[in-house]
């Protein structure tokens, strides 16, 4: 079965860094959309950045600049590096994937399946 785990979360202060992990298992990582979501209390979940099956990329404007999504598809590992982080991006974070639609992000419905989150605290 499709299962997602992420890490990689904690706390930092306001300008610091974090890069959080996500691993895949159950299909075939390298063929699927990924994609990095948010939650903070109270506000309703957002998009983040994904990346495709040919690694294409695209992030919301909030982060634009500052956080990078990549892949090792050797691994299952998705990655999210997180730099000058400020307040406003503490929140929880969640990776997904995009089955059974293959190799691009446009189209394909919503992301499918979930990880758990980890938690990201911006102070």
């Amino acid at each position: 079965h499709v299962q997602l785990v992420e890490s990689g979360g904690g706390s930092v202060q306001a300008g610091g860094s974090l890069r959080l992990s996500c691993v895949g298992s159950g299909y075939d990582f390298s063929m699927h959309c990924m994609g990095w979501f948010r939650q903070a209390p109270g506000k309703e979940r957002e998009g983040v950045a994904t990346i495709d099956a040919y690694g294409i990329t695209r992030y919301a404007d909030s982060v634009k600049g500052r956080f990078a999504t990549t892949r090792d598809n050797a691994k299952h590992t998705l990655y999210l590096q997180m730099n000058s982080l400020k307040a406003e991006d503490t929140a929880m974070y969640y990776c997904a994937a995009k089955l059974p639609w293959m190799w691009t992000c446009a189209g394909g419905g919503e992301f499918e399946y979930w990880g758990q989150g980890t938690q990201v605290t911006v102070s």
